[in-house]
């Protein structure tokens, strides 16, 4: 039962879809940014990243003390759309860090907005994602 209850707490792991506030919260709680950009309802390898990877236990365990985590989802369905100010909101991030269009891709971000890495597409091993993470603590 323990255990269930800590896959169902890290797999709840707060995302955020402001990088503003993202910045802010990197800076005074002395973490850097993963930004994440997905497709959450067409891209395959985004869909198997979030599973696979950021909702794992470990993941979950690193990132709780080091990370102030962001997504900018671009769904395409019609259901799936986003409100207006969000989807502005993560056009903004795409424009300065995703401006090829990449699914999915992960930067990790200093808390001034410096890429330190990106990832691009899906992560197969998620202890070697989080030590290449580390190496940038």
């Amino acid at each position: 039962m323990m255990k269930l209850l800590s896959i169902l707490f890290f797999s709840l792991l707060s995302w955020m879809g402001d990088f503003s506030q993202a910045q802010k919260d990197a800076s005074t709680q002395k973490k850097l940014i993963l930004l994440n950009f997905s497709g959450s309802d067409w891209c395959g390898p985004c869909i198997k990243l979030k599973h696979d990877v950021f909702e794992s236990e470990a993941f979950g365990q690193y990132a709780q003390d080091k990370l102030v985590l962001v997504r900018a989802d671009f769904p395409r369905l019609k259901k799936n759309q986003l409100p207006a100010d969000q989807q502005a909101r993560n056009d903004q991030m795409a424009e300065r860090y995703n401006p090829n269009g990449k699914f999915p891709l992960t930067v990790l971000v200093n808390s001034q907005g410096k890429v330190l890495k990106e990832w691009e597409g899906y992560q197969p091993s998620v202890q070697k994602f989080i030590t290449e993470i580390s190496a940038f603590q």
